[in-house]
């Protein structure tokens, strides 16, 4: 949602992309249970990411949904998975301001691994970088008071690939919020065109997919995609 089109447009210049989840998702739907629904979103992760050219994908299968804590532990895997990707750039969310909490735990993890990605003392079985990658910092759709962007991202030639890649969380954006939020009598049927289900997407999460008004002024977090979109 907040940076599949910059990756997207990084892999189209001939940059290797890495994506990982945190958390397993076992907990976000409303008819499912969890160890069906983590395969699922695991599958569906996957299939997003190839629509936008990451190369590789790690989930952290053992941690569950909404349980995500900034913990030593957990920093350390993140760690290690910077400095074998030897990374230039790491994105993740932002820890300050409303939303989700496991965004808020993941921002603050992305963070400070970074930040000690260059200690050589710090998980040590690894080696550590040189450089320490740059960190961008995005907020999830709450935040946009709070924050000032610093840098913006049109994405609107790879828009197409940005929505294939949500078209692919099916659980995610055409069950479970949709159930939540109370338009799931507007969710299109499984028959339904790509044409249909985009126009879906477009409709119901503008603030996911592209930059309003405010959004463009005031910023939505320290870093945000923009695409002129008809909304």
């Amino acid at each position: 949602m907040y940076a599949g089109g910059t990756a997207a447009l990084l892999a189209g210049a001939g940059h290797a992309v890495k994506f990982a989840s945190l958390t397993n998702g076992d907990a976000g739907h409303h008819l499912m249970e969890p160890v069906p629904l983590a395969r699922r979103r695991a599958r569906e992760g996957y299939r997003a990411a190839e629509a936008l050219g990451v190369l590789e994908y790690d989930i952290f299968d053992d941690v569950h949904d909404g349980e995500l804590e900034a913990t030593v532990a957990v920093r350390r895997r993140v760690i290690g998975l910077v400095r074998r990707w030897r990374a230039d750039v790491v994105i993740g969310l932002h820890a300050d301001g409303p939303g989700h909490p496991d965004n808020r735990a993941a921002g603050r993890l992305t963070a400070d691994a970074v930040a000690l990605c260059t200690i050589r003392n710090v998980v040590p079985e690894v080696p550590a970088l040189e450089r320490q990658p740059m960190c961008l910092l995005m907020t999830d759709f709450s935040a946009g008071p709070v924050h000032r962007a610093d840098i913006s991202v049109d994405v609107a030639e790879v828009l197409e690939a940005k929505l294939d890649a949500v078209l692919a969380h099916e659980s995610q954006f055409f069950e479970v919020t949709p159930f939540y939020r109370g338009f799931a009598d507007a969710v299109p049927s499984p028959q339904a065109s790509r044409e249909e289900r985009r126009e879906f997407l477009l409709k119901y999460y503008p603030t996911f997919l592209g930059a309003t008004e405010t959004f463009q002024l005031a910023g939505y977090g320290r870093a945000f995609e923009r695409a002129d979109l008809p909304f």
